[in-house]
């Protein structure tokens, strides 16, 4: 990492520090302002003092919850990832806080305090880092910290490496010297390139490059402390989760799917549950409204049982509000199926506005009015809260499809059935119908490979504004 990178990280500890500080002296001044007093009486007079030298107790364990929550970590993370971790760090620090206060019997009639400085720390640490990032990304843009390497190789690879360097400066990288090979001739350039200062690093870009010239390459990289990267192969390129044992001293790498493992798979299964549960008392009003339009339009059957691929290939039914006239579904618990399927095809045919295994018949003429309405606001999906507290769905992850479109995935594109399929994911916030099977598996592998209880709650949160905005719902 550059002194410039480096400054940047380490001086995130101090301003969060100031910005808690700020936070602190935030709660205490708005708690004895007019407008506090009035509304809430103060019956215990906190000394300025006393409140100071606490506040700066658990500013150190504050700090030491963002230390363990890796918000002081050299790798760059995106903003809503950084966001995510402040809230959960500020969160365990106020709970902590509440401890101390319950055990010792301090602040005990300032609950009001404790509160504020829980939201004002959020705010405050995300506001000071946001404006750290502007700070940053500004001066990248300006050519200010970069480091200066040299890309190795001359296939389309490195070309595109080197033109993304050039028109993304936030990178921090500029690309000093481009060369298609390496050898005595090229290092001769790189050679001087050195002692005019003006190399910080090597960019291997060609994956294809002889070992033993690869080898030559690090260790003229080593000799002049240089900067050591490369590209990765395409085999090397799809695992991103792997674990290292040696059994007998032989070192085995296993490759892990996603990092759904062991306790991931464990605390992904307690999210949806707590969540389903909680999602499942809030939606009720939508349900009984979506009950009683598809009863007044089209009587019984409300509920509808679509057969849909699972985790690993196993089929379930997945449970929805029936938003087509029942003379026109489809499934075991209705008559005519053969008939309805026939039809189905000759639509998808005519009216599919999707290419590949997954078809999206837009207008379809099957469709209740009703039933424009639920799939509009993505009501019908509601039911689909029993699938996730049976533990055939989670609430993210890829969506489920029916057992004569997964016959038609590629080998590549059946990765999506690794782990089990969810209401919403990446799909669905990146554009839902509207986007091609293929750009949905890619989304969808991406999701499994980097899987994080945050990724998870970010998806969550941005569904509702995916389903406000109409987007690919049809």
């Amino acid at each position: 990492m550059n002194r410039f990178n480096l400054w940047f990280t380490a001086v995130r500890l101090p301003l969060d520090a100031i910005a808690l500080a700020c936070a602190a002296a935030s709660a205490y001044l708005l708690r004895y302002s007019r407008f506090a007093t009035e509304v809430r009486p103060i019956l215990q007079d906190i000394p300025y003092s006393t409140y100071i030298q606490t506040s700066l107790t658990f500013i150190g364990v504050w700090i030491l919850m963002f230390i363990i929550a890796g918000l002081y970590t050299t790798r760059p993370r995106r903003a809503w990832s950084e966001l995510g971790r402040v809230i959960l760090a500020c969160t365990a620090g106020v709970m902590i806080l509440i401890a101390s206060v319950f055990f010792q019997r301090e602040l005990t009639q300032s609950r009001f305090i404790v509160i504020a400085i829980w939201g004002f720390s959020i705010l405050y640490v995300n506001f000071e880092r946001l404006v750290l990032r502007t700070i940053q990304h500004q001066l990248l843009r300006m050519g200010i910290g970069h480091e200066r390497i040299a890309i190795i190789g001359s296939d389309q690879q490195a070309q595109n490496l080197a033109r993304i360097f050039k028109q993304s400066p936030i990178f921090g990288f500029t690309v000093v010297k481009q060369i298609s090979d390496w050898g005595e001739a090229q290092k001769d350039i790189l050679k001087n390139l050195v002692s005019k200062h003006q190399l910080d690093g090597v960019v291997l870009a060609d994956p294809d490059l002889p070992k033993e010239k690869a080898l030559h390459l690090i260790g003229f990289a080593n000799k002049y402390h240089l900067h050591f990267r490369y590209m990765a192969d395409l085999f090397a390129a799809r695992f991103t989760n792997i674990e290292v044992s040696t059994p007998g001293g032989v070192p085995l790498i296993e490759v892990k799917p996603t990092p759904l493992d062991g306790w991931g798979r464990i605390a992904k299964r307690a999210e949806d549950v707590i969540f389903s549960i909680i999602l499942l008392i809030l939606t009720s009003p939508l349900w009984i409204l979506g009950a009683l339009l598809v009863l007044i339009e089209d009587g019984l059957p409300i509920f509808y049982k679509s057969e849909r691929v699972g985790e690993k290939g196993k089929e379930f039914y997945a449970f929805k509000l029936r938003s087509m006239y029942k003379k026109f579904s489809i499934g075991p618990q209705f008559a005519g199926t053969q008939k309805n399927l026939e039809l189905e095809k000759r639509l998808i045919k005519e009216k599919s506005i999707k290419q590949g295994p997954v078809y999206k018949i837009a207008d379809d003429p099957r469709v209740m009015k009703t039933g424009k309405f639920l799939r509009r606001w993505s009501i019908d999906e509601l039911p689909n809260f029993i699938n996730v507290l049976s533990g055939d769905m989670s609430l993210v992850g890829p969506r489920p499809h029916q057992p004569r479109e997964v016959d038609k995935y590629t080998d590549i594109q059946r990765r999506v059935l690794t782990i089990k399929p969810g209401i919403t994911g990446m799909a669905q916030i990146s554009g839902r119908s509207d986007l091609i099977f293929d750009e949905e598996a890619r989304l969808d592998t991406w999701y499994i490979e980097n899987w994080s209880p945050l990724l998870d709650l970010y998806i969550l949160l941005k569904t509702p504004f995916a389903v406000i905005q109409k987007k690919g719902a049809y």
